[in-house]
């Protein structure tokens, strides 16, 4: 049996910090149902993601793609702005 290569994962956030070095903190937000409720609730994380070039500023809407780990909490690498 082929070990099947699964996609990475892409998401679209906001950047909240970029305090670290070739690091940027995004914000994505996603809206989940609830379960009970029905009601749809905006829930946020944060994502660490590499910025080679720290080109991006706070405010900056990017998108991020999940790679190898760079370090402990980072493993995600941006894509566009």
């Amino acid at each position: 049996m082929q070990d099947a290569q699964s996609k990475p994962k892409k998401l679209q956030g906001r950047v909240v910090s970029t305090a670290m070095e070739k690091t940027i903190v995004v914000l994505v937000d996603r809206f989940v149902k609830h379960p009970k409720y029905g009601k749809y609730m905006r829930m946020s994380k944060k994502y660490k993601a590499h910025d080679e070039t720290g080109a991006h500023k706070v405010g900056d809407t990017v998108a991020i793609e999940e790679c190898r780990p760079y370090s402990k909490d980072t493993h995600f690498k941006i894509v566009e702005k």
